[in-house]
């Protein structure tokens, strides 16, 4: 009892008001800034800033978080305790959560799977999700809009004020038609471009103001049209910055890098024109991303195979090629799946040192 006294026993720190009032559990809540990190199995966590101290230029690093085997830090930005995120699943619903609600977990902690912070179905999955401001500022709301596309090629254009009134249980974003299924979902502020790439090897830029807005129940309107019925679009990216590269990847390993003026703006629901040239040799394509210099790939095979690359070591070459092989692949294995992830400088670590990998990552994303 003594030494819980001399531990504790300060001066009454609350006040006694005679005052009355609504709180929420918000103002209780500090509007701290947050680093959220997403990895690529789905594994979500939020992380104080003051964890990711501040280093020295040419320092080790530290580790941004522990995976399971084979997973990876696919996403990680610096938010506030406030924000919301918006998650999207691929049966066209959406859930949502204030940033304070994601589990609090350590840098090297790995954190909770989506699947048991959100009211989801069994046979539904995450496929995309958007982090926003305060969603009760009308003026935020009612000037910034979501775009989605589905595998069928249908892309849709929201107000994000329509899911400004979340449930538990969620709410339909996009109806989904029978065969088809909801692949991204883009924040954008109704001036962006928007591209779309095939399996088939073709890509669509079109504006994003040639999709006019449409309600939550809506189906939305063809984005590109599909080469075939086996055809189907593989992603889609949300343009603002015109210095941004244009990065697409075959299932057998080719890959390559093109300027975004290679693509020329068209209408929406064209054929799209040759991104790169679909052989034998490259397989279908499986992925298009924006990317800079300051960019790393994360390419995964079905096999389980993973190899991380930096972007600055491919050239930008022309739209119509083949590109170059961006990793050798057996004969019966093909790429799953590319992700986009923050750059991280490789450094040797000596065995009898304690150092870990490298990750400045949540610096940098603050920077």
């Amino acid at each position: 009892m003594v030494a819980v006294r001399d531990k504790y026993g300060d001066e009454r720190r609350s006040r006694i008001e005679y005052a009355g009032g609504d709180m929420s559990i918000e103002d209780m809540i500090p509007d701290t800034q947050v680093v959220v990190t997403i990895s690529n199995a789905g594994y979500l966590k939020r992380t104080n800033l003051d964890e990711y101290k501040v280093q020295n230029r040419g320092g080790r690093g530290q580790k941004g978080a522990t995976t399971r085997n084979e997973d990876f830090l696919e996403h990680l930005f610096v938010g506030t305790n406030h924000q919301y995120m918006l998650f999207f699943t691929q049966k066209g619903k959406v859930f949502w959560m204030r940033v304070y609600e994601i589990p609090e977990g350590g840098k090297n902690t790995k954190g909770r799977a989506m699947q048991n912070l959100i009211n989801i179905e069994q046979d539904d999955k995450v496929k995309a999700f958007l982090v926003t401001q305060d969603l009760k500022d009308e003026e935020y709301i009612n000037n910034n809009y979501v775009i989605m596309a589905t595998k069928k090629g249908q892309v849709k254009k929201t107000s994000l004020e329509q899911y400004s009134r979340p449930r538990t249980n969620g709410i339909n974003a996009i109806t989904i038609k029978e065969g088809d299924e909801l692949l991204e979902a883009k924040l954008t502020n109704g001036e962006s471009q928007v591209m779309l790439a095939l399996k088939s090897g073709k890509a669509i830029r079109f504006e994003e103001s040639k999709t006019r807005p449409m309600g939550r129940t809506a189906s939305g309107v063809r984005g590109i049209t599909l080469q075939n019925k086996n055809d189907e679009v593989i992603g889609m990216v949300a343009v603002n910055d015109d210095e941004s590269n244009i990065l697409v990847v075959s299932e057998k390993g080719y890959g390559k890098r093109s300027n975004l003026e290679d693509y020329r703006i068209t209408n929406r629901g064209g054929k799209g024109v040759k991104t790169l040239n679909i052989t034998e040799k490259t397989g279908n394509l499986v992925a298009i991303k924006n990317v800079t210099d300051e960019d790393d790939l994360m390419i995964i095979n079905k096999s389980g195979i993973t190899i991380r690359m930096a972007v600055s070591d491919l050239r930008v070459m022309g739209r119509a090629t083949q590109g170059v092989r961006l990793i050798n692949i057996k004969d019966s294995d093909s790429i799953a799946a590319v992700a986009k992830v923050q750059h991280e400088e490789e450094e040797e670590i000596d065995e009898n040192e304690t150092g870990t990998e490298v990750d400045n990552s949540a610096t940098e994303s603050q920077e």
